[in-house]
């Protein structure tokens, strides 16, 4: 095959104009309708999105949401190869208004900075390999775990290094993983949750104590408030007991006076002379 050689005399010049690269798509879609793997699996990512959402609640410059379209490259998508991680959060941004998905493009060049997978017998090879990779080297995602809903055993946990690899985390005394982004630890709680009785990936402070769903929060104030009024209202009868004694006292003294007046009366002294 031979290629013809145009003299440079011969070629064709036109004006300067100024290069723009070409636009990302508009035609995203946020829904391709694929649910979950289990019931299990979508409560598992509410619970986390939710109590982190409540715990974040006097914070307005964060998002977390799950089983989402992340869009990070025009070719992504185009091919629509890539629905998202099950739980992610992003720091230091806008959070005051929602999304149908996260759109890199849109956000200033922003990746997630947490992400958790929540696995299943059918992603779990994927989950620690080709997205792990995927959040290593593209996302660059400073924590990202992986938990088996099914699997108590199975958390796992990276943190990206300053040779920006991951590195595996190793577990507290009690199996958890320290999230440095968010300050929670990540680590499991056995309990029912929408009527399921599990053990679930769950959230922890620094001190150990389980990060509330609203739910819980709220029961655990009114089972507070309960205590409250019960010590109010054990308060209350102890007072009424003590005023009940005063008052038998008092009777018993009137009493006590009344028969020491009987007497010196029979002995024929006026007791207002004494």
């Amino acid at each position: 095959m031979s290629t013809e050689i145009i003299p440079a005399e011969n070629l064709q010049t036109s004006p300067a104009v100024d290069w723009e690269p070409p636009m990302p798509p508009t035609d995203l879609i946020f829904d391709d309708g694929e649910p979950l793997e289990t019931h299990r699996h979508r409560t598992a990512m509410n619970t986390l999105i939710r109590s982190l959402t409540h715990a974040y609640a006097d914070r307005n410059d964060f998002f977390t949401g799950g089983n989402m379209f992340i869009y990070y490259s025009s070719e992504q998508a185009r091919n629509r190869d890539f629905r998202g991680p099950d739980f992610f959060a992003v720091l230091g941004i806008d959070g005051t208004y929602t999304r149908q998905g996260w759109v890199v493009w849109e956000e200033q060049g922003r990746y997630p900075d947490v992400i958790v997978e929540l696995m299943s017998s059918s992603t779990a090879t994927v989950d620690v390999t080709t997205k792990k990779e995927l959040y290593e080297r593209t996302f660059r995602t400073p924590d990202y775990f992986v938990y088996h809903p099914f699997d108590p055993n199975s958390l796992k946990g990276w943190r990206l290094g300053a040779n920006l690899r991951y590195e595996e985390l190793t577990p507290n005394e009690r199996g958890w993983l320290w999230c440095e982004t968010l300050g929670f630890w990540l680590g499991t709680w056995e309990g029912t949750i929408e009527r399921e009785p599990a053990i679930w990936l769950r959230f922890y402070d620094t001190d150990g104590n389980l990060v509330l769903l609203p739910e819980e929060a709220a029961q655990q104030q009114a089972e507070a408030a309960q205590q409250q009024a019960e010590a109010a209202q054990q308060q209350a009868e102890a007072a009424q007991q003590q005023v009940e004694a005063a008052q038998r006292q008092a009777e018993a003294e009137r009493q006590r006076a009344e028969r020491l007046a009987a007497k010196l009366r029979e002995l024929g002294i006026e007791p207002d002379s004494v």
